[in-house]
């Protein structure tokens, strides 16, 4: 019997979403960010027959808009919550040794000792880069894969670090933490490997009514309504998960980056960490991408109200990131400067406290009273461990025949590589991603391939050019793909 391909494309997801409507399944989950998709792949490889739904695309909400790290939980050492640091340099080490190593590289951090960053704040952070290190050592990761920390001079740091302001810098401490090619691309690997396990990936699919066997969903393409039936159930919606599940209270909240030319801070090689101000928990990074952009962030803000498809950054929170970065700049960064912005709502579980900064980054898995599972909250980082817990509830609710999860050792599947001409020129999208993204990575309008299987819909001239021909170019593929 030949395996199922990785491929997803909009024939496989017509095939599928028919078989769908007929076929009862073992697990359905709902929502195609990296905790659903990530669900998804878990029960795949239990030997599960499993459909996942998703209202619109793979990473369309809170998963595309992260910092792009996979950390050891600085900031939860900081705060003295050590189980969510430790859980987060394990599933660090999963991820940077056997699950995506071809997805992520080491990243310096540096946080330098500058004017604007007081003693007590330098003490603080060393302190937490050397437990961080000794997480590391027993999550067993290698310095090889992440070196330890280390201290720098004025000139190191700004080697480094070129814009940083050199007048009463005293060098400052480095340590690596692992930074993901694009998380959106994590979402799209983790997809691919579970379609290539037999798992159907429909994305346009939206689940109205969730019961604990099955759900009634609508088809987003021809508007005709499907029952799916399943043994059990895994709600992964996110920020969405209370409209579903009314014993969940979530309280979204706001985190905004902006976009930077890496050459306004001289084509820095670390990331630079930046304290608030007053502050030894809470930090500003400007972290460097490989295609040469800058993305500075982020925020921590409630976000009340009703939860928008797609949350937009506020200029009270870019005013703030500037004004932090440039604390330690020798060359301010203006408003003009900015080439783009993105925000995404963390799906944070309601505790009453007063400020979403002091909500734990514990993920939540509970059965709900209609008898279908809940999972919400937790880190991009730690998805693994939050969809084994999910897929061990509702195999134990359910009574499933299941083998133990495997995919602390489950390698995703590798990115379609391709080589072409670039479609508009002075923009690294090509011809030849735009028909992976198609034909590959189930891409199915040009805002999927800009805006998720790219990230060049972050700078907002650079979508302005790309979108027509890109437009047309996907329309042409869907098209010949049938």
């Amino acid at each position: 019997m030949t395996s199922p391909s990785a491929d997803l494309d909009s024939a496989r997801r017509r095939i599928e979403l028919q078989r769908s409507a007929s076929e009862k399944v073992d697990v359905l989950v709902v929502g195609g960010g990296i905790t659903g998709v990530g669900t998804t792949l878990d029960a795949a490889s239990r030997g599960l027959s499993v459909v996942l739904i998703e209202a619109e695309d793979l990473a369309f909400g809170t998963s595309r808009f992260s910092s792009k790290l996979v950390h050891g939980g600085l900031r939860y050492l900081a705060t003295g919550d050590v189980a969510t640091a430790r859980e987060s340099a394990q599933e660090r080490h999963l991820l940077m040794t056997s699950i995506a190593p071809h997805l992520i590289r080491a990243l310096p951090q540096l946080l330098p000792f500058a004017p604007g960053v007081t003693v007590r704040q330098r003490v603080a952070g060393a302190a937490g880069m050397a437990i961080g290190d000794l997480l590391r050592l027993q999550a067993r990761t290698p310095r090889a894969t992440l070196p330890g920390p280390r201290l720098v001079s004025r000139r190191g740091a700004l080697d480094l670090v070129p814009a940083l302001d050199p007048r009463g810098l005293r060098g400052g401490m480095v340590t690596y933490d692992g930074q993901l090619v694009d998380d959106a691309r994590l979402v799209v690997a983790a997809a691919r490997t579970a379609a290539s396990l037999g798992a159907r990936i429909l994305t346009r699919v939206r689940a109205l009514r969730l019961h604990g066997d099955g759900a009634l969903a609508e088809d987003a393409l021809s508007g005709e309504r499907l029952e799916i039936r399943a043994r059990s159930v895994i709600n992964a919606t996110g920020v969405w998960a209370g409209s579903l599940d009314e014993s969940i209270t979530v309280r979204p909240s706001r985190g905004t980056h902006i976009v930077l030319d890496g050459a306004d801070l001289g084509i820095p090689t670390a990331a630079l960490t930046i304290p608030h101000e007053g502050s030894i928990s809470r930090y500003v990074f400007a972290l460097p991408q490989l295609d040469g952009r800058v993305f500075v962030g982020l925020t921590d803000e409630d976000a009340p109200g009703p939860v928008p498809d797609v949350a937009q950054p506020t200029e009270p929170e870019i005013a703030f990131l500037l004004d932090n970065l440039n604390r330690v700049l020798d060359t301010p960064v203006r408003r003009a400067q900015v080439l783009g912005a993105y925000a995404g709502l963390r799906p944070l579980v309601d505790s009453g406290d007063s400020s979403t900064a002091d909500i734990s980054r514990r993920h939540l898995v509970a059965a709900s009273d209609a008898g279908f599972v809940t999972v919400l909250g937790g880190k991009l980082t730690t998805y693994r461990r939050m969809a084994e817990d999910a897929v061990d509830l509702a195999v134990g609710l359910r009574g499933l025949s299941a083998s133990p999860s495997r995919t602390a050792s489950l390698r995703l599947a590798d990115s379609p590589t391709t080589e072409s001409e670039q479609l508009v020129a002075g923009i690294a999208l090509t011809r030849g991603e735009v028909e992976s993204a198609v034909r590959r990575e189930g891409a199915m309008s040009a805002e999927d391939v800009l805006d998720r299987r790219s990230r060049a819909g972050l700078v907002d001239a650079d979508r302005a050019r790309l979108l027509a021909p890109v437009t047309e170019l996907v329309a042409a593929l869907l098209d010949e793909i049938g």
